[in-house]
């Protein structure tokens, strides 16, 4: 694993908010040749520190209008039903973020729909219709003041 290093973080940090700035400019930002900067970037990325590079999407340019996040309990606690859980989910396009999670549930879902009525046919089709699934509570997101995903 690369060593992380102030140079390193800094470099991570710009790369976080921006994956696609050039070598030039990302050397420049961190006080680094681009020799060296670039040297750097290929350790993160081979080291698995930097495990890729996403395209933000614009959500209404999508079409997605609603966004909730999901707790999701089971009603049995085995590896047999969290594993036919997380295979349902994988065919289920609205979920674009599934994790186990401890507490007094099982599953926190990010789930994106165009709309509530796509969102309670999700919720009534495929989550409603899943064995061991016992509760759902959902938060609908009225708003997203910091959100760091890529």
């Amino acid at each position: 694993m690369a060593k992380l290093d102030d140079l390193n973080r800094r470099i991570l940090r710009e790369l976080s908010h921006d994956g696609r700035i050039a070598n030039l400019e990302l050397a420049e930002r961190v006080g680094l040749s681009p020799s060296a900067c670039l040297r750097r970037v290929q350790d993160l990325e081979r080291s698995g520190v930097i495990t890729g590079y996403r395209a933000v999407l614009n959500p209404a340019a999508l079409g997605i209008g609603f966004v909730a996040y999901i707790g999701v309990g089971l009603g049995e606690h085995t590896k047999a039903a969290q594993e036919a859980f997380e295979r349902a989910l994988q065919g289920a396009p609205e979920v674009v973020e599934c994790h186990n999670i401890t507490g007094t549930i099982e599953y926190l879902l990010r789930v994106e729909c165009p709309d509530l009525p796509s969102y309670k046919t999700f919720h009534t089709d495929v989550l409603g219709t899943l064995p061991h699934v016992t509760s759902i509570t959902s938060y609908v997101v009225m708003g997203s003041p910091k959100d760091r995903r890529g």
